[in-house]
């Protein structure tokens, strides 16, 4: 098979991937191993393809990978504006890089992991 499963089932590995994606978009930088940021970043420029799209077939498709955890909070006018993992995809993002055509990614290697010398990468979007 030409993907890297990472010594996981399919419906761990996909999970794993979910989290993943779903923090990069809230914190929009992460630091993980190498190969898993490999398969992320596929993952996460389709995402921000589909809220660039902004139609409702892409928000529900959306929808269905990424997570539901809170993005942001704020305070405005004694009123709490929380702000999902989603909203953020299909306001901030999504306007962020409209100009874009895709490379919304940038991968930088750092130290190797103490405890089994995995190699280490900081992921982030640009």
């Amino acid at each position: 098979m030409s993907y890297r499963k990472f010594g996981r089932d399919s419906g761990h590995r996909k999970a794993m991937l979910r989290n993943l994606t779903t923090d990069l978009i809230v914190h929009e930088r992460i630091t993980t191993t190498e190969a898993k940021a490999k398969d992320l970043r596929s993952i996460v420029e389709k995402m921000i393809t589909l809220g660039k799209r902004g139609d409702l077939h892409a928000r529900r498709q959306a929808a269905a990978y990424v997570r539901n955890v809170i993005a942001s909070t704020e305070e405005k006018d004694e009123e709490v504006v929380v702000e999902s993992a989603l909203q953020k995809l299909f306001s901030d993002l999504a306007t962020r890089y409209a100009e874009r055509n895709g490379g919304y990614t940038r991968i930088y290697k750092t130290v190797s992991r103490r405890g089994d010398g995995a190699p280490m990468v900081v992921i982030e979007l640009v």
